[in-house]
C-alpha cells in the first residue's frame, strides 16, 4: 500500500508548478515561488567563492558609448549625462574585472559609486538611470523613500527593493544582484535634527539603507509570506532541510534623487562665510541661481541638510540636473526618439491616421509645457489635451494624416471643427456626384445651420446632408442640372423648397 503511494507522489517540481500556478492565479504576478538555484555570488567574509558574470549583461560599454546613448534620448543635461555615464560604465566595468581577476586583493572599506541625483521633477531623473539599465541588461527597481519606515511595520520595508530585484530578473538572483535600484525623494528623509518625532524614523531608514548600499545579504523569503512558506515546505520535502536564499548587495547600483528643496540657502550660507570669493548675502550669492548652486553642493551641505554622515559618504557621485527651459522642452519634442511625439503617432497609428507636427506647433506645445512647472511631464499633458478630440473624433472618419498647427495648438476646438466640417462635407459632395454626376457646393450659412442640427441630433453632418437633400438627388435629375448649390432657406425647408424649383422649371417650359 505504501509502495503504491509513494510511486503516485509528484516530484518536487511539479509541486512547485502547481503552488506556483495556483498563488499566482489568487494573488498576482508579483507572488514567486523560483526554481532552486545554486547559490552565486559571494557571501560575506567568503574571498574564495568563485563569482560568474551574468551573460546578458553588456560589461563592455565604455563611458564615451554610453554617453552617445544618452545623449539620443536626454537633452539639455550635458554635464549630467557626462558624469553618469562615466561613473556607471566604470561600476560594472570594474565589477567584470574583479570578477574576471579573483585572485586579486579586495580593498577594505571600498565604495560603490552609489549616485545622488539632485533636480527639479520632470527632468528626467528617472528616465536616464531606466535607460542606462535597459542598455546594460540589468534589472530596474523604482521606489519612494517616503514609503519606507525603520522598522518596516508602518509603509514598507526597504530589503523589498532588493527583493523587487529578483521579480524584475524574472526570479534570477545572479541577475538580480548586479541590478540598479533607484530610489526617488531621498530628501524627503532629511531629519531635521531634534531628534525627536519624525526625525527619528527618517534616521532609521537611512542606517537602513546604508547597510544595502554597503554590502549586506538580504533573505530573499519574508518569513511572514505565503508563497515563501510553501516554497519552504516543498523544499524541506525534497531535501529534509530549508536553506534560506539570499540576495548579496556588494554589487548592487544604488541611485537616489530628490528635489532638495532648501538645499540652496545652505550652500550660500557656506559660500557666504567664506574669507574668499563671495562677501554677503546681498551681493553675489543671492544672484546665482538654484540651478547653479546645486553644483557647488558638498558633503557638509548635505549633512546639514539633515543626512547622516555615513549615508552621505555611501553616495560619492553627486549629479545635478539642469531645469528645463523652453528651448529644452523644444528640444525634446523635436529629438526623433522622443517618447512624446512618438507616443502620440502610435496612439493615432492604431486607428490608421498618420499625425505629423509643424515647428511653430511644437514650440507652442513647449511654451504650454514651461507654464504648467513640471518639466518634460507637462509635455505630456499638453499633447494630450490638445489632441483628445481629435483622438476622439477622427477614428470615425476615414482620414489617414493629420499635421498639427499652431492655430491647432492655440485653438484645438476650433480647428477639429473645421477638420471635421471639411471632412464630412466633403464625403457627401462626393457621394452624391459618383451617384447623381451632380457637383454640389453649400454656402457658408448652410453649412452652419447643418452643423448646429447635426449637433443638436448627435448626428455627422454628412448623415444629416443625406437625410435633408434625400429628395434632392431624384428632383435634381428631374430638373437635368449638373450644379447646385444649397443655401439657408433649402436648410429651412427643403422640401418647400425643391418643390418651388421643380414649379419654376416647369412654368419656363
Amino acid at each position: 500500500m505504501n509502495h503504491i503511494l509513494n510511486s503516485k507522489s509528484p516530484n518536487p517540481e511539479d509541486i512547485r508548478r502547481d503552488v506556483s500556478d495556483f498563488l499566482r492565479n489568487k494573488y498576482g504576478d508579483r507572488v514567486i515561488v523560483p526554481p532552486e538555484p545554486e547559490r552565486v555570488g559571494n557571501t560575506p567574509g567568503d574571498k574564495k567563492s568563485k563569482e560568474t558574470i551574468p551573460p546578458r549583461i553588456n560589461f563592455d560599454l565604455k563611458p564615451t558609448e554610453l554617453e552617445l546613448y544618452l545623449q539620443e534620448y536626454v537633452v539639455g543635461q550635458d554635464e549630467a549625462v557626462e558624469i553618469l555615464a562615466t561613473k556607471i560604465a566604470t561600476h560594472f566595468n570594474r565589477m567584470k574585472y574583479e570578477t574576471q581577476n579573483s585572485d586579486i586583493e579586495e580593498l577594505e572599506g571600498n565604495i560603490k559609486s552609489n549616485v545622488l541625483m539632485i533636480g527639479p521633477t520632470g527632468v528626467g531623473k528617472t528616465y536616464l538611470i531606466k535607460l542606462i539599465a535597459k542598455k546594460i541588461g540589468v534589472p530596474f527597481v523604482k521606489g519612494d523613500a517616503t514609503k519606507f519606515s525603520e522598522t518596516g511595520y508602518v509603509g514598507g520595508d526597504v530589503d523589498d527593493l532588493v527583493r523587487n530585484l529578483v521579480h524584475e530578473a524574472d526570479g534570477d538572483i545572479h541577475l538580480a544582484e548586479y541590478g540598479i535600484i533607484y530610489l526617488d525623494e531621498i530628501d524627503k528623509i532629511a531629519s531635521s535634527g531634534n531628534g525627536v518625532g519624525p526625525d527619528v524614523s527618517r534616521s532609521g531608514v537611512q542606517r537602513n539603507l546604508l547597510k544595502l548600499m554597503e554590502e549586506a545579504e538580504v533573505d530573499l523569503k519574508v518569513p511572514h509570506d505565503l508563497a515563501s512558506q510553501m516554497e519552504a515546505a516543498m523544499e524541506a520535502q525534497r531535501t529534509g532541510k530549508v536553506e534560506r536564499k539570499k540576495i548579496n548587495t556588494k554589487n548592487i547600483l544604488f541611485v537616489t534623487s530628490g528635489a532638495f528643496s532648501g538645499l540652496t540657502d545652505i550652500i550660500r550660507k557656506r559660500l557666504n562665510q567664506q574669507p574668499i570669493g563671495f562677501t554677503n548675502l546681498d551681493s553675489d550669492v543671492l544672484r546665482v541661481a538654484d540651478e547653479e548652486m546645486f553644483k557647488r553642493v558638498r558633503s557638509e551641505d548635505l549633512i546639514s541638510f539633515g543626512f547622516e554622515t555615513e549615508f552621505v559618504g555611501r553616495l560619492p557621485v553627486v549629479v545635478s540636473l539642469n531645469a528645463l527651459d523652453i528651448e529644452g522642452l523644444y528640444q525634446i519634442l523635436k529629438s526623433p526618439k522622443s517618447t512624446v511625439i512618438l507616443g502620440k503617432k502610435r496612439d493615432f497609428l492604431a486607428y490608421g491616421i498618420d499625425i505629423e507636427f509643424e515647428d511653430d506647433a511644437l514650440w507652442r506645445i513647449a511654451e504650454l509645457a514651461f507654464e504648467e512647472h513640471t518639466g518634460a511631464r507637462g509635455l505630456t499633458s499638453v499633447v494630450d489635451r490638445l489632441l483628445l478630440k481629435f483622438e476622439k473624433y477622427l477614428p470615425d472618419t476615414d482620414l489617414n494624416h493629420l499635421l498639427v498647427t499652431r492655430e491647432m495648438v492655440e485653438h484645438p476646438k476650433r480647428e477639429l471643427d473645421k477638420v471635421l466640417t471639411n471632412y464630412y462635407i466633403k464625403s457627401f459632395q462626393k457621394g452624391f456626384l459618383v451617384r447623381n454626376n451632380i457637383v454640389i457646393t453649400f454656402t457658408e450659412g448652410a453649412i452652419e445651420m447643418l452643423k448646429s442640427k447635426a449637433h443638436a441630433e448627435h448626428k455627422t453632418l454628412e448623415k444629416v446632408c443625406t437625410e435633408l437633400l434625400a429628395d434632392y438627388e431624384y428632383g435634381l435629375k428631374l430638373l437635368n442640372w449638373d450644379e447646385f448649390t444649397v443655401d439657408e432657406d433649402i436648410v429651412r425647408n427643403p422640401k418647400a423648397r425643391l418643390e418651388e424649383l421643380i414649379k419654376k422649371a416647369y412654368e419656363k417650359k
